[in-house]
């Protein structure tokens, strides 16, 4: 594929986010797509964000567990990078900003080091923790209602909406059991759904070792300061304007949005 067309492609992302309206795959219209000229894609789209101002603040892994992967028919994880305009604590005004968002509770982690893979372990990962914390992405495709392969994904940035954090109920990745964590997710108050760290690739420092080592194959690194999101624990749920979610995370905390 030529420089001009990922561009295009890029610019295409772009503007589909910011006219809130959706496009078709980029696999149908380029069925050869591969996963590497995805990433080129998606960073196209990411430089037109930070020429608007925005700023990188950390990454994002997605795909991870078995039931998002049944839900969206991708059976690897893609990844992508977070800005501070996506970070939305507390309310979220998706109704004039987002265009099909779904929610998920995560674990998100804040990275003390740099982590630059590949070779890296879980013991490099854990060593490079400062943190780990709940949280809620909320994630919104610009391929229309959701019909993504994995390169549609990656080349529209994982997938990726806002997110929200507790940082106080932040605690050492060495004190909570990340791997048995149980997740209880409810909205309007009734209980939707319910996983445990395992979900997310069997753990989910899993999931942040593979980020490092797949980024670094590009030449990416997991920064210091970093906010890494390291994929859901529970199926996706598609959330507007009026709904009102929480998650409780044994041994971590809870978080909290509300939705405008």
């Amino acid at each position: 594929m030529e420089r001009a067309e990922i561009e295009r492609l890029g610019d295409a992302l772009y503007l589909a986010m910011c006219d809130r309206r959706m496009v078709a795959p980029l696999t149908d219209s380029h069925p050869n797509l591969t996963i590497e000229q995805a990433y080129e894609i998606s960073l196209r789209f990411l430089a037109n964000r930070l020429n608007a101002g925005e700023k990188i603040i950390g990454k994002k892994i997605g795909v991870t567990s078995a039931a998002v992967m049944d839900m969206l028919g991708v059976r690897q994880p893609d990844f992508g990078f977070i800005t501070d305009a996506m970070r939305h604590d507390d309310v979220m005004a998706i109704s004039g900003s987002l265009i099909q968002p779904r929610a998920e509770g995560e674990i998100a982690f804040l990275l003390k080091k740099d982590l630059q893979g590949p070779g890296l372990t879980n013991a490099d990962v854990l060593a490079a923790t400062d943190a780990v914390m709940p949280c809620f992405e909320v994630v919104d495709s610009r391929i229309k209602d959701w019909q993504i392969k994995i390169q549609d994904t990656v080349a529209d940035n994982a997938s990726c909406g806002w997110f929200a954090l507790n940082e106080a109920a932040a605690i050492s990745p060495t004190a909570v059991d990340l791997i048995n964590c149980e997740m209880t997710v409810c909205k309007n108050g009734e209980v939707i759904s319910t996983g445990t760290g395992a979900a997310a690739m069997g753990n989910p420092v899993n999931c942040i070792t593979w980020l490092a080592n797949t980024l670094g194959t590009f030449g990416i690194t997991l920064e210091k300061g970093d906010v890494v999101l390291s994929g859901s624990l529970v199926p996706l749920e598609p959330v507007t304007a009026g709904d009102e979610m929480s998650l409780q995370i044994s041994g971590i905390g809870d978080c909290r949005v509300v939705f405008t």
